[in-house]
């Protein structure tokens, strides 16, 4: 097991280097990207920062806690699909029948699709996520060890439900729009306090759209150091990881060849 898991991780560093190559190619584009990305988190937080500082609807929240928030999310973000940018791009690919090139490879399907392809913007998501946090939060090692992990963990999440939402494109033909809209909806709540919710809406927050485990648990953890709150993280990430698996599989039983002719290099 832990041979396959070692050659997984090889497999990850080889695409990694390969797609960082790529975006290379086109170096302004890249910069361009990463860069205007950057920039529109920045503006985002600083509103947020104003509406807390202004309207403190929550608390014994701050600003620190606020930049916390946004730089857990962003930096989980840009990690996943820095890595896995292809995983954004899963419905386009099973609704036009293009997942015939990726039979083809000896490993399982899933982690090579999901690796294909960086996602630009998402490296400028990344790179804000731990400036943020550094430069607004001034973090002892502690923290600052604890928040790399939990940067991994909302990784993780945002991964699954991307799998898992793509996966939707098996059964329903083109659900490229109602992933998208899925996904922000996600992303959107993961940007509040999980105090402002309760009831049912609350419920939805820890099932279907799981933002507690990026707005909650990992805040959570940071704040109080908390090693359990942050084993919740990781939890509720590795259930959304090993559902979308499930998903995927099951739906991969019912794709439809695109009968399409082409090369890849």
């Amino acid at each position: 097991m832990w041979n396959k898991f070692t050659n997984y991780l090889e497999l990850a560093a080889s695409y990694f280097r390969f797609n960082t190559k790529a975006q290379l190619e086109y170096r302004t584009a890249f910069i361009s990207q990463a860069l205007a990305m950057f920039v529109n988190d920045c503006l985002w937080l600083a509103y947020f920062v104003m509406l807390f500082e202004r309207f403190p609807v929550v608390k014994g929240w701050e600003a620190v806690d606020v930049a916390t928030l946004w730089a857990v999310t962003a930096a989980g973000f840009g990690i996943a699909h820095c890595l896995f940018g292809n995983a954004l791009a899963l419905p386009r690919i099973i609704a036009r029948g293009e997942l015939d090139a990726w039979l083809l490879y000896p490993r399982a399907l899933l982690p090579h699709i999901v690796l294909g392809r960086m996602n630009a913007s998402a490296f400028g998501d990344c790179l804000f996520g731990f400036v943020i946090y550094v430069v607004m939060v001034h973090p002892d090692w502690q923290h600052l060890l604890l928040f790399t992990l939990l940067t991994l963990s909302v990784a993780l999440l945002f991964l699954g439900f991307s799998v898992l939402s793509g996966s939707l494109s098996f059964y329903l033909g083109n659900a490229d729009t109602l992933c998208e809209n899925w996904r922000h909806g996600l992303i959107a709540f993961s940007t509040y306090p999980i105090e402002l919710f309760d009831g049912k809406c609350k419920w939805l927050l820890y099932t279907v759209l799981p933002a507690a485990y990026i707005s909650g648990f990992p805040i959570d953890a940071l704040r109080k150091l908390s090693l359990i709150d942050a084993l919740y993280s990781f939890l509720g990430a590795l259930s959304v990881v090993s559902l979308a698996i499930v998903v995927f599989n099951h739906g991969l039983k019912r794709y439809e060849s695109g009968n399409m002719v082409g090369m890849r290099g």
